[in-house]
């Protein structure tokens, strides 16, 4: 049997003030990466948030980066956050349209993302699950509720209220979710492994999108500085 690859959790969380499901007004607040002994958490202004990020990335051996949804939500959003910004990154996607969605897709974007962040491939690991647990349990898809089902404990908080909470909730939920999403990746391993992108580096280009000249007034900026990494169990 072929011997797992790394795995790295990937969330994402957004300035819900005003829409945090919309890439052209939201802000991305915190980013955080999950790897097995410990969670980095990313925060700051969002140009140096995501450059640490991408340098991050550069800096890790190849793994595969799991992420709940990420095909059409936490890819995509960063890849236009980053063009905006003006901000590059090793982050490639390519629109698959044999990808379902089940609701309208990320505004301003057609559907659903193949993708690869320099040697690491993409695994979303929320279609893993929708393909067969959900239904076969009659079950929400939903992070949390998959979570609770097997057994795990996921941090909750108010997702419309992302904004009002403290940098130190901010920073746990999202290094939970993004932990969640790399624990459930690879509890379904070998099976997950039919589900990662594999996408060559000619197959796909940086997505571009108008340039933010001027954030909005509301965008709340944590604290200034570099990525923040924090220690688990």
């Amino acid at each position: 049997m072929a011997r797992r690859p790394t795995v790295y959790g990937l969330d994402i969380e957004t300035d819900t003030t005003i829409n945090g499901l919309d890439p052209a007004v939201a802000p991305v607040l915190t980013v955080a990466l999950s790897s097995d002994g410990y969670d980095e958490v990313f925060s700051g202004p969002e140009a140096l948030l995501l450059a640490d990020l991408d340098r991050r990335l550069a800096d890790l051996p190849p793994g595969i980066l799991a992420t709940w949804n990420g095909a059409a939500f936490d890819l995509p959003f960063l890849a236009q956050r980053a063009s905006m910004l003006q901000v590059e990154m090793g982050l490639r996607l390519r629109l698959d349209p044999s990808i379902g969605l089940r609701r309208a897709p990320l505004p301003g974007h057609a559907g659903a993302y193949r993708g690869r962040w320099y040697g690491h491939g993409h695994l979303d690991a929320y279609r893993l699950y929708r393909g067969d647990v959900g239904p076969a349990l009659r079950v929400s898809c939903s992070l949390k509720a998959i979570a609770r089902l097997v057994g795990l404990a996921p941090l909750e908080v108010d997702r419309t209220r992302i904004h009002d909470l403290s940098n130190e909730a901010l920073h746990a939920y999202a290094a939970s979710d993004a932990r969640l999403a790399r624990v459930l990746a690879e509890r379904r391993w070998p099976s997950a492994a039919r589900y990662v992108d594999h996408l060559a580096p000619e197959e796909a280009a940086p997505l571009t999108f108008p340039v933010r000249r001027r954030l909005a007034s509301s965008v709340r900026q944590p604290h200034p500085g570099a990525a923040t990494a924090t220690a688990t169990a």
